[in-house]
């Protein structure tokens, strides 16, 4: 340890705070890693036991995460003491990891006023159990769109982590690291929690007033204020498409113009743009949801089922039926 990252003097809690970490199958490494190295670094800084962690899960012995690796389980799901503070580990393919028995075992803790949180997908988990009704949360961006259409007792924010009560939901990724120094500042401080950022060379601590995503022209590339103006309307337009012409008119040039600001910055015109973000979202909806494949059609502003099939076919060179088959298939093996 180097001199500037000496001892932060804290006043010691009577016992470690305790988190338990249950993990789903496939949950996401990252997401998982960064909060629990957010605590060891806490303990080291504050040479004091602040935290504990445990690990348990829907099954005996081992859960694998989305890369493969495999954790041995602390404990069965068993009943908690109420000073424990529960967060529920997603990843991919979390629908079917959100099982009955993990389900119910939530719902049970929860009614004992445990705090509870998701991180990465797991919002998802919390909301199939009832636990986020009426509060505010997250989930990753790429599971925006299927929760919004399953969840409407839930007020879903795109920020990197939401803190409502006593429910605690991530976006995913890093943003454990943020909702965790929130939680060490919380409890001991900023002068800690900044040292704990210090030590993972996080120099841009996030708040629940941060988005997730990046902006516009970071994600394209392309630092153009009027494209990024048309992509955001287009993004918030999915259900109901609006028409090229009325996009151009409302950033103030003609549909020519568009249509060369797109082929100079994106290669591409301004409707097959659109048609890919429409069938982007619906794949993630196929993906993700029960929905049947005319709703979700109508979801992403097809008119009809049939020139959904169509574009899906173009695109992803298999229709939007196959799609949802072949993934119910993979999700079964």
């Amino acid at each position: 340890m180097t001199p500037e990252a000496g001892k932060i003097e804290v006043s010691p809690p009577k016992a470690p705070k305790r988190f338990v970490f249950v993990l789903l199958d496939k949950f996401t490494l990252l997401s998982f890693a960064s909060a629990v190295e957010c605590l060891r670094i806490a303990n080291r800084m504050a040479e004091e036991p602040l935290y504990s962690w445990a690990l348990t899960g829907d099954s005996d012995d081992v859960v694998a995460c989305s890369a493969g690796v495999l954790f041995h389980l602390d404990f069965p799901l068993s009943a908690l003491n109420r000073d424990d503070i529960v967060l529920v580990c997603g990843g991919v393919d979390v629908q079917v990891a959100a099982t009955k028995r993990i389900l119910n075992w939530l719902r049970r803790e929860a009614r004992k006023g445990l705090k509870i949180g998701g991180l990465c997908t797991a919002a998802y988990v919390l909301a199939r159990a009832g636990l986020l009704d009426g509060k505010r949360a997250t989930i990753h961006w790429e599971n925006h769109d299927s929760f919004l259409e399953e969840f409407d007792d839930v007020h879903l924010t795109k920020s990197v982590f939401v803190i409502d009560g006593n429910r605690m939901t991530t976006a995913g990724g890093t943003s454990s690291i943020d909702l965790m120094l929130n939680i060490i500042a919380d409890d001991h401080g900023e002068r800690l929690a900044n040292a704990v950022a210090d030590q993972q060379i996080y120099s841009s601590i996030r708040t629940d007033q941060d988005t997730q995503r990046l902006s516009v022209p970071t994600r394209i590339g392309v630092r153009h204020p009027k494209l990024s103006q048309v992509i955001q309307m287009m993004e918030s337009h999915i259900e109901e498409p609006i028409s090229p012409s009325v996009l151009a008119r409302d950033v103030g040039m003609s549909t020519r113009q568009l249509e060369r600001l797109f082929r100079r910055y994106l290669s591409r015109s301004p409707k097959r743009y659109y048609m890919e973000l429409r069938l982007q979202k619906a794949r993630n909806l196929l993906m993700q949801t029960d929905m049947t494949v005319i709703n979700v059609a109508l979801a992403c502003g097809f008119a009809s089922p049939s020139h959904f099939s169509k574009c899906y076919r173009a695109h992803y060179d298999t229709t939007p039926y196959r799609e949802r088959g072949a993934h119910t298939s993979r999700l079964s093996v």
